[in-house]
């Protein structure tokens, strides 16, 4: 009996090796697909420039970005400027996401509101992000509650979308079905709507902070003194477009980070899924 008992246990032992193996090796490929496009590209830019290709003043080659990245990073200025517009994307996809997703299910799941709210928050979307700028600096200034602000009208909009037209979506025989089997309001929400719900809310909520990225740009154009998109501007001042591209990177690697942190966040919420191509 020992000797069964070690030998399943040497068996369960291998199968999970074997498990965190694979699973490394799935992600480690994952990460080299991944770079494979961004490293042509920027090994063809830096090939460019030293060709003759591109105006190395106005195009600065990858080699010159990566000094400025490096210098910004030795001298703390990137990782102040990184903390400081992530802080502001968070309270404004904070404050968007609740916004828009309390709005979204209101007008999704009854139809007197959408009728009432609905046409109004279609039109005010509509409406450009730098309109709201000087609006912005009226009521709440120059400081850091206008650039919340701005940042959380970015995320409404997609995230509002994305749950009311979810809602709107849900298979009408599949709430049928709950009803047949007398499920009470709060019980067919939880049960039905939440389920066929939360895919288009996980997507909605990844465009909502993707343009909560943008409009942080626009947000911190208005008298910010740190921040990356203080870099960008500065970098357009004083002609240095060296800095300008370490900036956009920046944006860039920042934005996918915290994309794929959303990302892995929501996962659980969504393992009962059965997609298509989903174990790759």
């Amino acid at each position: 009996m020992a000797d069964l008992a070690g030998t399943g246990i040497k068996t369960e032992i291998k199968a999970s090796r074997s498990a965190a193996a694979s699973a490394f090796y799935g992600l480690s490929r994952q990460a080299l697909a991944a770079v494979i496009v961004p490293a042509v590209g920027l090994l063809f830019w830096e090939v460019a420039v030293a060709a003759g290709w591109f105006s190395g003043r106005l195009m600065p080659p990858p080699s010159r970005v990566l000094a400025t990245l490096w210098v910004l990073l030795k001298s703390g200025e990137l990782f102040n400027h990184i903390g400081i517009t992530t802080v502001r994307v968070f309270f404004g996809f904070v404050l968007g996401t609740v916004a828009a997703t309390i709005a979204g299910a209101v007008t999704g799941y009854f139809g007197l509101a959408r009728r009432l709210i609905d046409p109004s928050l279609q039109a005010l979307r509509s409406i450009p992000s730098i309109a709201w700028v000087p609006l912005f600096i009226l009521w709440f200034g120059i400081f850091e509650a206008s650039k919340v602000a701005l940042i959380a009208v970015g995320v409404f909009f997609p995230v509002y979308l994305g749950v009311s037209g979810a809602i709107l979506s849900v298979d009408r025989k599949i709430v049928e079905v709950g009803r047949i089997f007398r499920l009470s309001g709060f019980a067919l929400v939880r049960r039905i709507m939440l389920p066929a719900v939360l895919p288009a809310y996980v997507l909605a909520l990844r465009s909502g902070l993707g343009l909560g990225w943008m409009f942080v740009v626009a947000a911190e154009f208005m008298g910010a003194s740190e921040g990356l998109g203080y870099l960008l501007v500065d970098g357009q001042q004083l002609g240095k477009p060296d800095q300008i591209m370490a900036a956009i990177i920046t944006f860039a690697i920042v934005g996918k980070v915290t994309d794929s942190l959303l990302l892995a966040a929501t996962a659980p919420f969504l393992t009962w899924q059965d997609s298509y191509r989903r174990g790759e």
